[in-house]
């Protein structure tokens, strides 16, 4: 495992789209276990494979001390909203409010290539949107509610 360069805002590769995942084999599981240490290592909630440079759909988190790793996910169904504070590796020093959905469905593949398929709430949700929305070419910036305030 090493630890990979975080791509911060302004670099344009973290305004494309990344490509869908297809080979499951030990080029992805390296990619996943550096992107496990880096996060880890930079205090971060989770990180999105474009945010080291690579344009797949893949994304790990850990919340809550659980450790996921979602390749190719897609957001089935959401409910309810949610506004709270939202902070990324590769905006650093900012933390703003954005509105995301109080719980989502997703559905992915693991490592291996497995279907899976999780339904989040709360800071869950959160964090599978935000890193969802990389793969998109989005950043939380773009989302921040200007006229909320904290009461």
């Amino acid at each position: 495992m090493a630890t990979r360069k975080i791509l911060k805002i302004g670099d344009e590769l973290l305004r494309k789209m990344s490509k869908p995942v297809t080979k499951f084999d030990e080029g992805l599981w390296e990619l996943l276990d550096d992107m496990r240490e880096t996060m880890y290592k930079n205090d971060g909630a989770g990180l999105a494979a474009v945010q080291v440079g690579v344009l797949k759909r893949a994304i790990v988190m850990d919340i809550n001390n659980m450790y996921l790793e979602l390749i190719n996910p897609e957001i089935l169904e959401q409910s309810g909203e949610q506004i709270g504070r939202e902070g990324c590796l590769s905006v650093g020093g900012i933390q703003e409010f954005v509105k995301r959905p109080k719980k989502v469905t997703v559905r992915a593949q693991d490592r291996y290539g497995y279907q899976i398929t999780i339904t989040g709430e709360d800071f869950l949700a959160r964090c599978i949107c935000h890193e969802t929305d990389h793969l998109n070419g989005i950043l939380f910036v773009d989302k921040i509610e200007k006229d909320y305030k904290e009461e």
